[in-house]
């Protein structure tokens, strides 16, 4: 499809359904001031003065596609906890539709807790579990998903190893959307890495890619990078892959071109939640059919945004939109 101008494009996302598939979590952060040792211990104290919670892992992704004006769908679990219901109540207040959220009795629901000092991060406590769902969990998360599905664009796997995506869940979920031309795009984890056979599109960082294939190369060469994914991809059967590289931007491949984008020049000051940033506006650009070139492009324009914050952030979709104006993103659509 052609677009006559670049915000004509930008309103092309918001008609689209997302479905988000995985392990969601809460991440609360504690900011406070540190101004001495404490006496019982080599450690600072922290003297609170602010706390919040906000909606994590899997829920960041959601989060990311309602700012770009799309309506996300997520499938997960949490605890019957009060953790759980946290959760809940950040997604009635966010507006998102809790359709596809299952509360389980077996499980803990994950809270990544942040300590911050200023602008710097002093302490992380988490509160989880990984383990596998067990098969009336795993029957249930399923039917869920069948009842959404027909109704979605894209559907993205949004893995954290937190357990809620396994090996039968993968290979059912890309059955059906290959049987209804549903793209499938995936953010992996070490432990399910190679069970993501025949996704449309494998989003791995450098770290998981070379964990995943037990393989080492020289990121700052392209031909080693090129022959890695070409590895991926002929393992996983994959369509696409997109490599995110930190520092050095992203890579993206198919069967007839790769590109690489540089990263922008940034104040870095957080690059958590980049990669949530990054699925996210490609899944929306895959969505579309847009091209290879502008999909790498606009989604490593805004992975590199959200590190200007602190925390885990959503996307800005109008500064997203002036920024690719101002780089002239629209050219690579003509």
């Amino acid at each position: 499809m052609k677009y006559p101008s670049l915000d004509k494009l930008f309103e092309s996302f918001n008609p689209l359904k997302v479905l988000v598939i995985g392990d969601v979590m809460v991440d609360s952060y504690i900011w406070g001031k540190v101004d001495r040792i404490s006496p019982e211990a080599p450690v600072p104290v922290v003297n609170i003065h602010k706390k919040e919670d906000r909606l994590g892992g899997a829920a960041n992704v959601a989060k990311n596609i309602q700012s770009m004006g799309a309506t996300p769908i997520l499938c997960a679990l949490v605890g019957d906890d009060d953790q759980g219901q946290s959760f809940m109540d950040l997604l009635e207040a966010r507006g998102v539709s809790a359709e596809g959220i299952i509360k389980s009795h077996h499980r803990t629901t994950t809270v990544k807790q942040r300590v911050l000092a200023g602008s710097q991060q002093m302490l992380r406590i988490d509160t989880e579990n990984d383990q596998n769902l067990n098969a009336e969990e795993q029957e249930t998360l399923l039917n869920r998903i069948e009842e959404i599905i027909d109704s979605v664009d894209v559907i993205i796997f949004e893995d954290y190893d937190k357990g809620v995506l396994n090996k039968e869940v993968i290979a059912q979920v890309v059955s059906w959307a290959r049987a209804k031309n549903i793209p499938t795009v995936v953010d992996p984890k070490k432990r399910n890495f190679m069970h993501y056979q025949g996704v449309t599109l494998f989003k791995p960082n450098l770290k998981e890619i070379k964990e995943g294939l037990k393989i080492e190369f020289n990121a700052d060469h392209q031909e080693e990078v090129l022959a890695a994914v070409d590895q991926l991809l002929k393992s996983l059967q994959a369509d696409t892959a997109l490599i995110t590289m930190s520092e050095r931007g992203v890579f993206i491949k198919n069967e007839k071109q790769h590109v690489h984008v540089p990263a922008h020049i940034r104040s870095i000051s957080d690059v958590s939640g980049a990669g949530d940033t990054v699925i996210s506006i490609a899944s929306l650009c895959l969505a579309l059919g847009l091209p290879l070139d502008f999909t790498a492009s606009l989604a490593n324009l805004g992975g590199g945004l959200v590190c200007e914050s602190l925390g885990v952030v959503p996307i800005d979709k109008k500064r997203l939109y002036e920024e690719a104006l101002k780089n002239k993103y629209f050219d690579l659509l003509t």
